[in-house]
């Protein structure tokens, strides 16, 4: 399955520790998405930039310290997978394609 997720100005995205939230850091605030559904459940448009690999958490996930990818700014890419390998995500011009693999399988079809 895969969604498109339109978020400009992306610099950075992670998943809470429960995996239940997506936050979202950008040029305009943060966001927060329920992984289940894909919709935005928070948005905040104060600038708090990543720091040291984590960005603090807004809405559902208030306070927590997430730990987020960073967009590479010599490509304009931001790619991470979930640990489990079951879920990938990619940023590029203002589209974040969020692919989940059936069955936990990677994309390269390996268990």
């Amino acid at each position: 399955m895969t969604q498109h997720l339109l978020i400009g100005g992306m610099v950075a995205a992670g998943l809470d520790p429960t995996g239940e939230f997506l936050l979202t850091v950008s040029h305009s605030g943060r966001g927060v998405f329920a992984t289940r559904t894909w919709q935005r459940v928070a948005r905040d448009a104060l600038l708090a930039y990543p720091e040291a690999g984590h960005a603090v958490g807004i809405g559902p996930i208030a306070g927590v310290k997430v730990q987020v990818k960073e967009l590479d700014y010599q490509t304009g890419v931001l790619q991470f997978t979930t640990p489990d390998g079951a879920t990938t995500f990619e940023y590029d011009s203002g589209t974040l394609t969020v692919t989940t693999n059936a069955r936990g399988e990677t994309s390269d079809g390996a268990e």
